[in-house]
């Protein structure tokens, strides 16, 4: 009961206000003990997941759970978690406290010092970023579609023994139904755990096996950074003969050996020896959500919290590179239109500047 409490708390973080939550919370106690027993007996099923599309702006299906599977989850999760974080390798970096994007690439940036010797340069270096080493970047072709059901049980089940809990897992995963028993469902909680469970098996065989000293992956993004190329390309060969164990490939297009002096594509940035910038694509991306934010806030449509929350969570990701001047125009922009609005009201809406807090 204690772990199913812990999972409804964890359920509900950011969601106290949905109606389903404030219903189900009404008769906490009495829910509670109903999916205790209704686990106990094996009698839980979990219900059909709501299928919808994002554009974000990959396009993406998600498949959400209702929110008592959503509390099945995570109480899954509390007590696989503890026993796999011990396993998991240091550099993996997706879905992991105190991990993340923003530490995957400060990680980066060490192993190009280190590869690079700290920032030696090639012969006729173009500039001061002309620094030796290679990179192989790697991605898993389709990779949530691919994990197969009966190999994910087999590897958990070298770890966890207890019959009745792997009973629940296989309802979990079950849940998400294929014609071919592949596939985790993107949008679960446990889909994202399970991931790294089952890409614990390279993530041994690179370190342990190729030996590979640099190496970082977040879910199915993985790079092996090296100073000799012919070593990247016998890893790329070897890992190539490794992953139909798992079931899986990588994807021909996305799977390249590049030269660091060139800038390096990872995790949303574009990161270069002397500095830090973000993709072209996703600059696009927000020059586009951007002026969609700034109509909906002239016409009312969201409030100045809103779009204060909108465009701090973008800076909380442009921050971390060197976009110093570009945030600044932005905020400008911002506080221009704001001190617009404000004089066309003739002070009936008393508008502030904007508080930017990752300016």
């Amino acid at each position: 009961m204690d772990n199913l409490l812990l999972a409804f708390r964890k359920a509900k973080r950011g969601k106290s206000k949905k109606d389903y939550v404030i219903n189900f919370e009404l008769y906490l106690q009495r829910n509670l003990k109903q999916l205790q027993e209704d686990l106990i007996n094996k009698s839980y099923a979990p219900c059909s997941l709501k299928k919808f599309i994002i554009r974000d702006p990959k396009t993406r299906i998600i498949h959400s759970s209702i929110f008592i599977d959503r509390i099945v989850h995570h109480a899954i999760i509390n007590i696989i978690e503890p026993i796999y974080e011990k396993m998991f390798i240091y550099d993996s970096f997706a879905s992991r406290k105190n991990k993340g994007t923003h530490n995957a690439v400060i990680r980066f940036k060490t192993f190009i010092n280190k590869v690079s010797s700290n920032g030696s340069l090639i012969r006729q270096p173009y500039n001061n970023n002309s620094i030796k080493g290679f990179v192989l970047k790697a991605d898993i072709k389709h990779y949530f579609d691919s994990i197969d059901h009966k190999l994910l049980i087999n590897i958990i089940k070298k770890k966890i023994t207890d019959e009745d809990f792997i009973y629940l897992i296989k309802k979990v995963i079950g849940n998400f139904i294929t014609e071919n028993e592949k596939g985790l469902p993107l949008g679960n909680y446990t889909s994202q755990f399970f991931a790294n469970v089952y890409l614990n098996e390279l993530d041994y065989y690179i370190k342990h096996v190729l030996k590979a000293k640099y190496y970082i992956r977040y879910v199915d993004d993985f790079v092996i950074l090296h100073k000799n190329k012919k070593r990247l390309e016998y890893f790329k060969s070897c890992i190539e003969n490794f992953l139909p164990c798992l079931k899986i490939k990588l994807h021909p297009d996305k799977t390249k050996i590049y030269a660091l002096r060139n800038g390096i594509t990872f995790l949303g940035y574009r990161v270069f020896y002397h500095y830090t910038i973000l993709r072209k694509r996703n600059i696009k991306y927000f020059d586009k959500k951007f002026n969609e934010l700034i109509g909906l806030y002239i016409c009312g449509e969201i409030s100045k919290e809103q779009l204060e929350n909108k465009l701090n969570g973008w800076f909380g990701y442009a921050k971390f590179g060197d976009t110093f001047n570009f945030r600044n125009i932005i905020l400008k922009s911002v506080n221009n239109i704001n001190h617009l609005s404000k004089k066309s009201n003739d002070g009936e809406n008393d508008h502030d500047d904007l508080d930017i807090l990752c300016i």
